[in-house]
């Protein structure tokens, strides 16, 4: 901890009860309104991308989540998350690694129509496939868009709607503490994530805008 810091157990004290009644992320979720509205939009949002990243995950994570992901060749965690069509975080799903996009996609969009009663369309990559489609859109009422990749294409291409997401992810990399999985518990985790988007949205709203002739 900085040196101008209380003691490290206070701070946790504090981040653990913000943590455990979900304040962190209703912080962040009244930022990305207000971000949204800025930019001409409405705040509640009617299209979504969904994603996973598989990251490392650091010793002091338990056996109990975490895993391997065969397609990545990554033992740690999985990030799964939901933006909206400006990149910004609707809701994330930490898991070990080895769980399948579609057992957390439908868990993770479930959440996000709770909550987000405008949500209509999800693009996802191929990933998703399967009768996850059909589950949206019998069960939640959402449109999942497969953005497939073309056969005719090679080497490293991002997908349409997917820069959105890819974005997110590179925002998340350059947080030291989001670099690799250094907590604990999979909430601690996601409170990391919903705290590091604050930080990005904090500094949209305190840059000066432009003023209009």
């Amino acid at each position: 901890m900085p040196a101008d810091f209380p003691p490290w157990n206070r701070i946790y004290a504090f981040f653990r009860r913000w943590r455990d009644n979900l304040l962190v992320k209703e912080f962040h979720d009244r930022l990305r309104a207000r971000v949204r509205q800025e930019l001409g939009r409405d705040a509640e949002p009617t299209a979504a991308v969904i994603d996973s990243q598989s990251v490392k995950a650091d010793a002091v994570v338990g056996s109990d989540s975490r895993g391997f992901d065969g397609g990545k060749l990554i033992n740690g965690r999985k990030r799964h998350v939901v933006v909206d069509t400006l990149g910004l975080l609707l809701s994330v799903m930490v898991t070990a690694a080895d769980t399948g996009d579609r057992i957390a996609a439908q868990v993770l969009l479930g959440q996000v129509a709770d909550v987000h009663h405008r949500l209509e369309l999800v693009w996802a990559d191929g990933g998703y496939t399967g009768p996850l489609v059909q589950y949206c859109l019998a069960t939640l009422a959402l449109d999942l868009a497969i953005v497939k990749r073309s056969d005719d294409v090679r080497g490293f291409v991002v997908l349409p709607k997917r820069w959105l997401v890819e974005r997110l992810f590179a925002h998340l990399m350059r947080t030291r503490r989001l670099a690799r999985d250094y907590e604990r518990h999979t909430t601690s985790a996601e409170a990391m994530i919903y705290w590091s988007m604050t930080l990005l949205m904090t500094r949209r709203l305190a840059r000066p805008h432009p003023q209009r002739a």
